[in-house]
């Protein structure tokens, strides 16, 4: 039967929030340990995909982002923001801005909050949310996000509502539902983790609040057959993964985090393919990706 977070039309376009750019669906992403030049970024600017998420670390995508020049303001670039206190805040922020060439973020997500004890450092007095805070209000940060692997932890924060203290309020305050903390996540999604489709998708349905969803090939264990696959399966492609997270409605953006041009070229396929799985194909992606969590175990 076909799943009900299956759309027969899947959108190109997201519209993340007021004040930024509209952006293709489809995100590139940088994790540290890839292989794209400066080159193969503005490669994929130029071919359409206008999000972009930086790792944090120097590399393509942050040279490709200073050299942007007034095509900045046709990009959303957004950082994985590691500090947990003010001090390191401010200090990271400035530095996040001086590496990428740029005087202000579109979105900073807190990078990897998985604890409530986290979680409570980061808004406690002298946390790092109040140097987000203070930047968003002066226009030099669009949107705060969340990125974690904790389902709960992320829904329970999307649905937490903004303090009425004077840090938080005021005429300059962001432009964006000022009833909450956040706004928008970063989780993980793809066939064999869909946890997101019970726990959190229904929440940010109801805020509107937009998903960027991370780890589409399943650490690359999606491209491969498992033991019990059927005879004659074919493994997906990268970019049928994507087109799996991206036929979810739920789903802003999907980000793609190719290892070198070889894999972006493929990756770029997407985007003169756009279109909808079929529903065979989508409900094969289901079941491959429950034999794909099967042999894992972990992490669903």
């Amino acid at each position: 039967m076909l799943h009900d977070t299956f759309a027969k039309r899947m959108e190109r376009t997201a519209h993340l929030g007021p004040g930024l750019p509209p952006v293709c669906r489809l995100g590139l992403a940088t994790r540290g340990n890839t292989n794209l030049r400066r080159a193969d970024v503005e490669h994929a600017i130029e071919s359409g995909l206008q999000y972009l998420n930086w790792c944090g670390k120097p590399d393509g995508m942050s040279r490709a982002v200073a050299g942007l020049g007034g095509q900045r303001k046709d990009v959303v670039v957004a950082v994985q923001f590691k500090s947990r206190t003010a001090d390191e805040a401010a200090q990271e922020f400035s530095w996040i801005l001086e590496q990428l060439g740029t005087d202000y973020l579109d979105i900073a997500t807190l990078y990897y909050v998985e604890s409530e004890a986290e979680r409570s450092e980061i808004t406690a007095p002298g946390g790092a949310w109040e140097v987000l805070a203070a930047r968003k209000r002066s226009g030099a940060l669009k949107m705060i996000g969340l990125t974690s692997h904790q389902r709960s932890l992320a829904a329970g924060w999307a649905e937490t509502r903004r303090p009425s203290s004077a840090a938080e309020t005021g005429a300059a305050a962001s432009s964006f539902d000022e009833q909450y903390r956040l706004d928008m996540l970063m989780i993980r999604y793809n066939a064999a983790h869909r946890g997101a489709e019970k726990d959190v998708f229904p929440v940010t349905r109801k805020r509107t609040m937009p998903v960027v969803t991370f780890t589409g090939l399943r650490w690359r264990a999606l491209l491969e057959a498992t033991s019990d696959c059927p005879e004659g399966f074919d493994p997906p492609s990268a970019a049928e993964c994507y087109r799996f997270c991206l036929a979810n409605p739920d789903v802003a953006v999907a980000l793609a985090a190719p290892g070198d041009r070889s894999e972006l070229e493929h990756t770029l396929t997407l985007l003169g393919d756009w279109r909808a799985p079929s529903e065979d194909s989508y409900e094969a992606m289901r079941s491959h990706g429950d034999r794909v969590r099967r042999r894992a175990g972990v992490f669903w």
